[in-house]
């Protein structure tokens, strides 16, 4: 019976995901060449699977496109307790539209896609968890609300569970 229960909980939450196309007419139009360039901030919190506010943080982007269209985020994470984390994101077009999307603790490849004002990127991060890495299933949800702002927010799954979650504000900087 718990086996049975199980599978159905398992598959009406599959069946609940939301597409990136049901975005496509909203604005402002999220093209991740425009937004993510030059200089942007980001502050955010990581919640517990619970829902309890485990670590702030606040980082620092750098981003650039070169003439072949690869797109590089270069990622300074500042957490509360003082650790520095850094990510360098490279996000290759794709003939269908979408983007791949690499980085050192990314195991193999994400996959990014954006339509309107959305992005939804699917990937496993690697993680240092109490002296063990563990690999995360990581489905990245950004919303662009106007010229200068994104919200995001990121699931964390392992074995299909939820485990956490991270909220953020993502602001392009004028100079």
């Amino acid at each position: 019976m718990r086996a049975l229960l199980l599978s159905l909980v398992l598959t009406l939450g599959a069946c609940s995901s939301t597409e990136v196309q049901e975005y496509a007419g909203n604005e402002p139009a999220l093209t991740l060449e425009d937004f993510f360039q030059g200089s942007l901030t980001a502050h955010g919190v990581l919640k517990s699977r619970g829902g309890t506010v485990t670590r702030y943080f606040n980082a620092t982007i750098e981003a650039s496109w070169d003439d072949e269209g690869v797109g590089r985020l270069a990622e300074r994470f500042e957490f509360d307790d003082g650790e520095i984390q850094h990510r360098n994101w490279t996000l290759e077009p794709q003939e269908d539209g979408s983007y791949k999307a690499t980085a050192g603790d990314v195991i193999g490849e994400g996959r990014a896609e954006t339509s309107g004002n959305a992005l939804k990127m699917d990937y496993v991060l690697e993680v240092d968890y109490k002296n063990r890495k563990l690999a995360l299933n990581v489905e990245d949800w950004m919303w662009r609300v106007d010229e200068d702002t994104i919200i995001n927010q990121s699931t964390l799954r392992k074995w299909g569970f939820r485990v956490g979650t991270i909220q953020l504000t993502i602001i392009r900087q004028r100079d």
